[in-house]
């Protein structure tokens, strides 16, 4: 069957598109294919600086004919309907109908046949479109204006379109079309400098290896394995070792066609500043790499750059151009790193007496003494020094203020370390300044030293009360405070370091201080079962049940976040086994039952069983395994055992089987009926003292 290819040419695409572009021209193409009837084999987009190309390979030549039955109006209806039927469907005559009789009477019935079009027709039709509409988040508007369309809107101006289809035993038919004066034709264009010329391709495999000639590399992941390479073997051969960097590699295919990498240096003066302010000034300004020396750890004084061009003079011009750039950014990092350590860091806190937080949440100065308050109290949890924690936290922020996280926000709390041990500060102290922020994210690390993580659940747990207080809580897919992300990091911090942290005391105490005020009883409540949800997601994605999760919060009162998760896990085991699987089945049985026989008789069974009413041995059998088992259980909760409140839980299967098997609950004396309702009820209530087994899926 046939492939297309389509390649749109054009003016440098910002790198940080390239990625959405590729996969958006794929997606909007393949689309409207499947939409058509051409239902294709395999589809690949790729993305350079200058254009976006996409290979579709398996399209049917034509659309399938189309066959369609439509039911008009009753035979002998008003002349209207059945003019207004002829006229939906083509037909000239009401006699070239068809007559179909149902329960209702006789009705006409048009066959529409419609023969399916060529493929490349609707192509043609397809791809102005596509190119009109493409969704870029930024864009421009060029081209001559028409009354008709308008200008074209496109990221930067088109240049070329290429666009082929046809066999790959035959030679390809160019697909006919132009947007804004650009024919669609069969020529592209290599590098900007090495290869400029026209190229004649035909399909994807000749247009891939014709463009490699002219020194375009079309494949974004070729032209990444290439730069990490090549600057792996450059950085070695020198005796370094290159510092990867994803995001940066991802950035730097997206500015060059034909990667040449490259080494530069820097003066030895500049490895004073910090590894983390010379990485920083050296990436976010020139886009470069950094390498370290493998024997000590630290960077040297060399970076590796990425040029788009094989120079004449083996890349002198462009290093020497880039060394200039970097040595003048490092001097600026340099003076600021220098100008930092002149001021205390204590020193620059009055200044957040003028930066609001929030409009309802007052200062960032206001916002520090509530944390200071808060890591205190929660320090003699978590096993941290009281006195060197509220120093941590008075510390934690003062570092925003400086001139080198003024330039590089992404380094703030890492530089308050640095700034905190130039000045003397302990180390747990100065290591909070950075791991308060932590973890942001699921591969971020979390804190361990008790004096970070006191400050980190401090930091946290005041935001999210604090935005919770003010309503400002997430909905749907908005979370513009990143709640969802704190959230996760209050239960990474609990769970990682097996913390004992009472949520609902310590939202409450939270709470205090706020210049919002709100239901102190309420907002805890609402809080919990927001960790509720991001507990469900933590554990779903550690492979756990996120039922599991409801049938331990649905007990009330369970805001120990480890204890919660201790349950799910030895939850989890215990309906692996068949034991588990077996007593769910039973309690969802008695749970129906009840649920049944409540609804009928507008009432509930509570309340213990009388004994004088068991008939059957089953029923004394399932009344004292309920005591037994209910008592063991709730002596091995008491003591935090929840493998043994399981396996209590367990004992009970036996009884259960043999009193669904043996007794009839509906009784016809309305007493036995009510006393064994009644003992249904305590199955219930007995597995209620691990988890609300009526939560659990299944």
């Amino acid at each position: 069957m046939p492939d297309l290819l389509l390649e749109l040419f054009s003016e440098e695409i910002p790198a940080r598109m390239q990625a959405k572009a590729a996969d958006d021209l794929r997606r909007m193409v393949t689309d409207k294919l499947v939409a058509e009837g051409l239902v294709y084999e395999g589809a690949k987009a790729f993305a350079t600086p200058r254009r976006l190309a996409l290979t579709v390979h398996g399209i049917p030549t034509r659309q399938p004919d189309l066959k369609e039955e439509r039911r008009g109006p009753r035979v002998g209806g008003p002349g209207p309907a059945i003019q207004g039927f002829l006229k939906a469907t083509g037909l000239t005559s009401i006699s070239e109908a068809k007559i179909q009789s149902d329960k209702k009477g006789d009705f006409y019935i048009a066959l529409i046949e419609k023969p399916g079009r060529p493929a490349i027709d609707v192509i043609a039709e397809m791809l102005p479109v596509i190119i009109r509409t493409f969704p870029w988040p930024k864009s421009m508007r060029w081209g001559a204006r028409s009354a008709k369309s308008g200008s074209l809107t496109w990221v930067r101006p088109l240049h070329a379109i290429t666009a082929t289809f046809g066999l790959e035993t035959e030679e390809p038919d160019v697909v006919k079309f132009a947007v804004e004066g650009i024919e669609a034709g069969q020529t592209t264009y290599g590098h900007r400098f090495m290869a400029p010329g026209p190229i004649s391709v035909r399909r994807f495999e000749d247009y891939e290896a014709k463009l490699l000639d002219a020194k375009v590399v079309v494949d974004p992941e070729r032209r990444k394995d290439a730069i990490l390479t090549d600057a792996k073997q450059l950085a070695f051969a020198q005796g370094y070792e290159l510092v990867e960097d994803q995001v940066l590699l991802d950035e730097v295919s997206g500015l060059v066609e034909w990667p040449v990498v490259l080494m530069g240096s820097f003066d030895n003066e500049f490895l004073s500043i910090p590894d983390e302010v010379i990485r920083a000034t050296i990436r976010n300004n020139q886009k470069c790499f950094v390498v370290r020396d493998p024997k000590t750890g630290k960077l040297a004084n060399k970076f590796i750059l990425t040029a788009n061009i094989e120079a004449s003079d083996d890349g002198k011009t462009i290093i020497g151009g880039n060394e200039r750039v970097i040595r003048a950014r490092l001097s600026d990092a340099k003076f600021f790193y220098e100008t930092d350590l002149k001021t205390k860091l204590e020193s620059r806190l009055p200044k957040f007496e003028q930066i609001v937080f929030h409009e309802k949440l007052g200062t960032q100065a206001e916002r520090i003494k509530r944390i200071e308050r808060l890591a205190a109290e929660i320090a003699s949890l978590v096993g941290a020094d009281v006195e060197k924690t509220k120093r941590a936290a008075h510390l934690a922020k003062a570092d925003l203020l400086t001139e080198v996280v003024g330039e590089f926000p992404e380094l703030q709390g890492l530089m308050g370390k640095y700034y905190a041990l130039a000045q003397g500060e302990d180390a747990s102290v100065a290591a909070a300044s950075e791991e308060h922020w932590k973890p942001q994210g699921p591969t971020d690390r979390a804190p361990t030293d008790p004096v970070s993580v006191a400050v980190a659940l401090a930091d946290k747990l005041d935001t999210l009360v604090g935005f919770w207080a003010i309503d400002g809580k997430p909905t749907g897919s908005k979370d513009p405070y990143a709640l969802r992300r704190a959230a996760l990091g209050v239960i990474r911090l609990i769970v990682e370091n097996t913390l004992r942290l009472p949520i609902l005391n310590t939202a409450k105490s939270a709470l205090l201080g706020l210049p919002a005020k709100a239901d102190a009883e309420a907002l805890p409540n609402d809080l919990l079962a927001f960790f509720a949800d991001r507990l469900k997601v933590q554990l779903r994605d550690q492979g756990a049940r996120h039922d599991l999760v409801d049938a331990v919060f649905s007990l009330g009162g369970q805001d120990d976040l480890l204890l919660v998760v201790r349950r799910v896990e030895a939850l989890g085991k215990f309906l692996d086994s068949d034991d588990g699987k077996n007593l769910l089945a039973g309690t969802k049985r008695a749970s129906n039952i009840l649920a049944i026989e409540e609804k009928r008789d507008k009432r509930t069974f509570d309340g213990a069983p009388d004994a004088a009413l068991y008939k059957l041995d089953e029923e004394k059998a399932l009344a004292k395994a309920i005591a037994e088992a209910k008592s063991e259980a709730s002596a091995a909760v008491a003591k935090e055992d929840f493998a043994a409140a399981m396996s209590a839980m367990a004992k009970l299967r036996p009884a259960v089987d043999a009193f669904f098997d043996k007794v009839k609950v509906n009784d016809d004396d309305p007493k036995v009926r009510e006393n064994r309702l009644k003992l249904l009820n305590e199955i219930r209530a007995a597995t209620r003292a691990v988890a609300d087994f009526s939560r659990i899926e299944g």
